[in-house]
């Protein structure tokens, strides 16, 4: 048995069927995978991420920390609520998980990381933190519902007060704040508008039946995981692990090198690939030409390159094709083959995303720019 969030008997009696996730009983569909995919494409849907580890750090030093800790910079960070993704890196420059962190006030900042890293993560941060006079919370009274879609957000206030449904609905992109005892953030995993909600244990199964009865579909790691890869959001430990720095992962836009004086860790390793030339493999989209289905490990050929290695794959059911991430080799051009049970399908490189708020981002694709 794994550990189990708030929710979990609400999935049963949903008739969920549930899998081991990182250590985490959770529910991969309620029914149909793509019927709850195609419901966050177009209306509205809820995933249970209370999984998520929520993390509270405190202090008078808290910003210095988070400095040398993380890879972006929380220098950025003026606004109080303003949120900033980032990865965590080892000395080595390996990526130890990949997070959001909002500023709340100059002595709070709060951390979501993963659920599959949540002990390790702690651990690591715990470490750093003793360095600073940081206090390191983990908040484990806290649940936390995604609500994702275009019909999201104005579903979702409809279980706030007035006064916090309009401050909600005015938050902007990237953004949270407590609206009671609630924490509300314009965040999320799908390509789609919507809330990240954290909120007390005891609130979380009432608020999941009244987005419910919203019409807001349950939705599983199922239909997160196809929104997300034709989103191309990286999943950690597909796209990036401690054995792959940011550069060759796609993630160089969350490595803030300036300021100079900036010492985070990890830096040293990366300004040494940078300084030869930069890394070897990157990470690109694959969109299959040829019948078939991309899976995570198939091998990718490129002519007069090398291979390269499927990191992420899946039948996209907006596109209605095939898509993938790939960690390729640097000089890989516009199209490789892919290793599917021995035989050699084309398939054409892309700049992910995908798909992005329900429309398809692919050029030539008919359905680009019109509802998909």
């Amino acid at each position: 048995m794994g550990r189990r969030t708030p929710l979990y008997e609400l999935h049963q009696e949903l008739n969920a069927r549930i899998v081991d996730f990182g250590g985490w009983d959770m529910p991969v569909n309620y029914g149909s995978q793509i019927a709850e995919h195609h419901a966050v494409r177009r209306a509205a849907g809820v995933f249970d991420v209370s999984h998520m580890c929520v993390v509270d750090l405190k202090g008078p030093r808290v910003r210095a920390f988070l400095a040398h800790l993380l890879a972006n910079d929380v220098g950025r960070l003026k606004t109080p609520g303003k949120a900033l993704y980032t990865c965590m890196l080892n000395e080595r420059g390996g990526v130890i998980d990949d997070l959001i962190v909002y500023f709340l006030t100059e002595s709070w900042f709060r951390a979501v990381v993963n659920a599959g890293t949540r002990d390790s993560d702690l651990v690591w941060i715990r470490r750093q933190a003793s360095a600073f006079g940081i206090e390191v919370t983990e908040r484990t009274d806290l649940a936390m519902l995604a609500v994702q879609g275009p019909e999201a957000r104005e579903k979702a206030v409809k279980l706030l007060a007035a006064a916090d449904a309009a401050a909600a609905l005015g938050l902007g992109v990237f953004v949270g704040r407590e609206l009671g005892a609630w924490f509300v953030a314009r965040t999320g995993y799908t390509g789609e508008d919507g809330f990240e909600i954290m909120m007390p244990v005891a609130d979380a199964v009432p608020a999941w039946r009244a987005l419910n009865a919203l019409g807001v579909a349950s939705c599983g790691l199922g239909a997160r995981d196809t929104l997300r890869l034709e989103a191309g959001m990286n999943l950690y430990g597909h796209e990036m692990d401690e054995s792959t720095d940011p550069l060759e992962s796609g993630l160089t836009w969350t490595v803030a090198f300036e300021p100079q004086g900036r010492d985070f860790l990890g830096r040293g390793a990366l300004e040494a690939i940078r300084a030869a030339g930069g890394p070897a493999a990157r990470l690109v989209g694959l969109l299959l030409e040829d019948r078939g289905v991309l899976r995570a490990h198939q091998k990718v050929l490129v002519a007069g390159a090398g291979e390269g290695e499927i990191t992420s794959g899946t039948f996209s059911p907006t596109l209605e094709r095939s898509i993938a991430l790939a960690r390729v080799p640097a000089a890989t051009g516009t199209h490789v083959q892919v290793d599917i049970r021995g035989k050699l399908l084309g398939a054409r490189v892309v700049k992910p995303p995908f798909v992005r708020n329900g429309k398809s981002l692919i050029p030539g694709d008919p359905k680009q720019g019109s509802d998909s």
